[in-house]
């Protein structure tokens, strides 16, 4: 089995790292060819072929090279194997791929995901987190693997057979000039072959500990990525789907079309305190509309509320009836009649409604489960807030998309908008909260009262229900 491996390297800071991939590869029972793309000249030893230049001015477009010299030896191995100078791929992990490659069709691909190791020892998938999610409806058996596809398709490496590789070449979408679009520069080189070469990386999640690849630097622990108690029960539920056990549900679409995705539902928030501060003391049943690993939730049932909640698929909801959530299963449009009439004390729309064509209607029809006097509390991001302002007014990339809902998959979001959008459904306005980033809170001495006006990236909204909501079909 000949394989050409190809690193991207740049500047010095994991040069450690490198030096401990090169040793695994040189100690693996294949032939293996050994290439490192660099902005930096350095000396790797005998039998490391050193490539030294960027494709492009932006340092980012650094790991692009490698694809060109791919390309040129496609004819010359077996398997091709790309990743970044920290990314411990085993002999382990590449027999692995080549057994499920045997059992997959010829547009799926077996990936891998990222691990890293904590101080204490416990492990962390970097790969999950934010509004990265599995598909429900993509768990599929394939021979004696069963698989599922996750969001991510970034691992920071790929393996590819000779076939793949060709396959990828001749649909036009690899040999590209380096971009960024569902991913920013760095990660689109890693994920090309999925992304815009019609494949798709499979996860294959029946021998998942195959395809764990480590993250050497360990970098991203405590700052992003799940732990693993975590993802197992999303496992778990994925396994139940496999078994015809568990209905494969969603409840929205939860990504934008914007560069990077940005401003989609996060499927791992984290616990919200400003949330709990909007949800009355006295609210003993609450109703969270979206939610993901539970954890605002979690607290509100600490506080000895009855939390029902409609998660975002069923593979996440698994999380949150660890955490003692009552889990309806549900699309959003069958909301309300899965209640029998049942009336919530304070009900949760955190971050959905600007995602939805029509969140007037959505929201009309939530509302109906609010018992009068009760208390709404919406979450949406917050189009006014300067900076976002700045970038609109300067043409920026990432804002081209805001003026349609069609082009971004959002709503650009403003106090104006949401007070509208409660006077519509018969829901009076009773605050708007600005969230104001950590690192804008030292404005404060500057701006006053106006910074959070001004510096609010979110807004909390809460509305009361003081008169019948307008009726709204429910389709």
């Amino acid at each position: 089995m000949k394989i050409l491996v190809g690193i991207a390297n740049y500047g010095t800071q994991n040069d450690d790292y490198l030096r401990r991939l090169i040793a695994e590869y040189r100690g693996m029972d294949h032939r293996v060819d050994l290439v490192v793309f660099s902005n930096l000249k350095k000396e790797l030893g005998a039998g490391v072929e050193l490539i030294v230049g960027l494709p492009a001015r932006n340092p980012w477009s650094l790991p692009f090279s490698h694809k060109k010299v791919f390309a040129e030896r496609a004819d010359k191995y077996d398997l091709f194997l790309y990743s970044e100078d920290d990314i411990l791929v085993s002999q382990r992990n590449i027999e692995a791929f080549l057994q499920a490659t045997q059992a997959l069709p010829s547009n799926e691909i077996a990936g891998f995901l990222r691990i890293e190791v904590g101080p204490d020892g416990r492990r962390y998938f970097a790969d999950i987190h934010s509004h990265f999610h599995w598909d429900p409806a993509s768990v599929c058996r394939r021979g004696e693997y069963t698989c599922a596809y996750f969001s991510n398709e970034h691992s920071a490496c790929y393996l590819l057979t000779q076939k793949q590789l060709k396959q990828a070449i001749e649909s036009g979408g690899y040999l590209t000039e380096p971009y960024e679009s569902k991913y920013d520069m760095l990660v689109t080189a890693a994920t090309d072959p999925y992304v815009n070469c019609g494949m798709r990386k499979m996860i294959c999640i029946s021998h998942l500990e195959d395809f764990l690849v480590s993250h050497l630097s360990n970098k991203y622990v405590g700052r992003m990525g799940l732990e693993e108690s975590e993802v197992r029960l999303q496992l778990e539920a994925l396994r139940a789907i496999s078994r015809g056990e568990r209905a494969p549900t969603k409840l929205l679409q939860v990504e934008t079309t914007v560069l990077h995705q940005r401003w989609s539902k996060y499927f791992h928030e984290s616990c919200n305190p400003e949330v709990l501060k909007l949800v009355p003391e006295a609210a003993s049943n609450v109703l969270s509309v979206g939610c993901g690993l539970g954890l605002t939730e979690h607290a509100l049932i600490k506080r000895g509320a009855r939390v029902v909640g409609l998660p975002l698929d069923s593979v996440i909801a698994r999380c949150s009836e660890a955490k003692g959530v009552n889990v309806v299963l549900s699309e959003l449009n069958t909301v309300p009649r899965n209640f029998n009439g049942h009336r919530f004390d304070c009900i949760l729309l955190l971050d959905v409604l600007h995602l939805l064509p029509d969140p007037v209607s959505a929201l009309g029809s939530i509302a109906q489960l609010l018992a009068w006097g009760g208390r709404i509390v919406i979450g949406s991001p917050n189009f006014s807030y300067l900076p976002y302002v700045w970038r609109r007014t300067r043409r920026d990339p990432q804002f081209a998309k805001l003026s349609s809902y069609n082009a971004a998959g959002l709503h650009a979001t403003t106090r104006l908008m949401v007070r509208r959008w409660f006077a519509q459904c018969g829901l009076k306005t009773e605050k708007i909260v600005n969230v104001v980033p950590e690192r804008w809170q030292k404005l404060k001495g500057i701006f006053g009262g106006l910074t959070d006006m001004l510096f609010g990236s979110e807004m909390l909204a809460v509305g009361t229900k003081i008169q019948r909501a307008c009726q709204h079909s429910e389709t």
